[in-house]
């Protein structure tokens, strides 16, 4: 959860600095996809271990979005590399960690 929540906040600093057009197309997507992934690991937490690893795996498929969906707002250059480093190291962290998640279940 903590790791996701430092997520948002540094997505929401670069998305202060996106570009207008895309602010509300490719960044409000990135910044809704968090926001989902945030809700599925809390739903997941609070999970019987029947229904958890089904949470899990649609947390990590949205982690697997979000991978490409910031890869796609340097592309475009509506991010920076120094920016893109940062929130990508993130992205790939809470990706691991729902990965052993998903094994210890």
């Amino acid at each position: 959860m903590h790791k996701i929540c430092e997520l948002y906040k540094l997505f929401h600093e670069c998305l202060k600095i996106f570009p207008k057009t895309e602010r509300f197309t490719l960044g409000q997507k990135i910044e809704n996809t968090i926001l989902e992934i945030l809700e599925l690991i809390l739903s997941a937490s609070y999970q019987s271990k029947y229904g958890k690893s089904e949470t899990l795996i649609r947390g990590s498929d949205k982690n697997d979005l979000l991978k490409y969906l910031i890869r796609l707002a340097h592309d475009t250059k509506s991010i920076n590399i120094k920016k893109y480093l940062l929130v990508e190291e993130k992205v790939l962290e809470i990706g691991r960690m729902l990965g052993g998640w998903i094994k210890s279940n």
